[in-house]
């Protein structure tokens, strides 16, 4: 194999490569062993024609995508390490050169890793987050427990108000026809909650049980179902059942049942130290994130279009895992939101692009002020992961391979070069 290697501009390059016509013609033998039983040639039983039948009866090439793919397969691995260029795309392959008993020419376009020019990065000054408790931290505190702790009180002597626990049934007409997916029974609905479109649940308000009544609202324009979106609909709606939330008194009596102090002045004070810890970490985060913030503006880099690809293809994927975990997948969550994967991607663009900012400049600043991880960091940290999982440190070990294991070294170095950025910087 010969390695070619032209420079291009923003950051990409071309690796023009070579494979000699005898590594070519064992790939071309490779791939003839793999599809052999797909062709049927007269006189012989299926799989077992030689190869310059096959290609007689069906071409000269035939098996080329094969050949190359198995060529590439074996070669593009040692020209990315011989080229010594930090690749951080997939390649874009483009054959030259293929003809049986010739060297084999192609070439992969590449992204580089772009080299970052630091600016100010030492003292960057920026406003300090406040991480004060005030009585309205407190009290929000103590309206959440109080809701957990509500209870449901049927209401049968008024009509429906905000807030209350409704069931209805319901059902809809768009041009005086029903539609698909328009209606419902035993319906639950909490008035206020925004669940259903336009002011729907505004117009129940003052209706009474078993009351029957006519609800209008125009479904919006970017509705996932084309067929209803901008219409006006009429739902006839039964109002059946109608509940009320009760919540406990803030009393001493409530503080011993949710919690493990006796009065309510203790267990006040027992949620202002913990308002208290959330928001300084809350607030260290957002010093972190203004700091590092200012520092990438400083920075200059030019950043390859095929690398923010890759990162957003990342990103898709993750998206994609989380949704599969709640049970819906991506193509499903698409016909909901009556979003396209490129509408999704071009959303993800801006935070791809500011991800890869962020890192560059974090492992710039790293090798800048000589931040190296050792070893004894990792397995710390490896030994700290396996505490948490229940797992040994010997599987963790297994299960990062190698590659994570540097993986995770570059990551501390990271995370110090934050934590040295914030040390550094003026907090005003």
């Amino acid at each position: 194999m010969s390695l070619q290697v032209e420079k291009l501009e923003k950051n990409m390059a071309k690796l023009t490569v070579e494979v000699p016509a005898e590594e070519f013609e064992k790939a071309l033998t490779a791939a003839y062993n793999k599809n052999k039983g797909r062709y049927n040639i007269p006189g012989f039983r299926k799989g077992k024609a030689p190869r310059a039948m096959v290609e007689k009866m069906y071409g000269a090439g035939v098996l080329y995508e094969d050949a190359v793919n198995e060529a590439l397969d074996a070669t593009y691995g040692d020209a990315v390490e011989e080229s010594g260029l930090d690749i951080v795309s997939r390649p874009e392959i483009s054959v030259v050169q293929v003809e049986k008993g010739q060297n084999l020419i192609y070439t992969a376009t590449v992204a580089v890793k772009p080299e970052v020019t630091l600016g100010e990065y030492k003292g960057i000054e920026v406003t300090k987050a406040t991480a004060e408790v005030t009585e309205e931290d407190i009290e929000a505190e103590l309206k959440k427990v109080q809701e957990q702790n509500s209870r449901l009180v049927t209401v049968e002597d008024r009509a429906v108000e905000d807030g209350d626990q409704t069931v209805i049934d319901f059902e809809g007409f768009v041009d005086g026809k029903p539609f698909d997916g328009g209606k419902g029974e035993d319906y639950p609905l909490t008035i206020g909650s925004h669940s259903f479109i336009d002011t729907f649940e505004e117009q129940l308000i003052g209706k009474n049980i078993g009351e029957a009544c006519e609800v209008n609202v125009t479904f919006p324009n970017e509705y996932h179902s084309t067929e209803l979106a901008g219409k006006p609909a009429m739902f006839k709606v039964t109002v059946k059942e109608v509940k009320r939330k009760e919540l406990p008194e803030l009393n001493d009596e409530f503080a011993g049942e949710v919690s493990e102090y006796d009065t309510l002045e203790e267990y006040k004070n027992d949620i202002k130290e913990k308002v208290a810890e959330r928001k300084q970490k809350a607030a260290a985060t957002e010093n972190e994130d203004h700091v590092v913030e200012k520092v990438v503006e400083n920075a200059a880099m030019d950043i390859p279009e095929p690398m923010i690809d890759s990162q957003v293809n990342n990103m898709v994927n993750d998206y994609a895992r989380r949704m599969q975990s709640q049970g819906l997948s991506l193509d499903q969550y698409m016909k909901f939101t009556g979003m396209t994967i490129e509408t999704l991607r071009e959303q993800m663009k801006p935070q791809a692009l500011k991800r890869i900012q962020t890192r560059l400049v974090l492992e710039a600043v790293a090798k800048a002020e000589n931040i190296v991880v050792s070893d004894e960091a990792v397995e710390k940290e490896i030994a700290t992961m396996a505490e948490s999982y229940k797992m040994e440190v010997s599987q963790i070990k297994e299960y990062l391979g190698e590659n994570g294991i540097v993986q995770m070294k570059e990551d501390l170095a990271v995370q110090e070069a934050v934590d040295f950025l914030v040390a550094e910087a003026k907090l005003v």
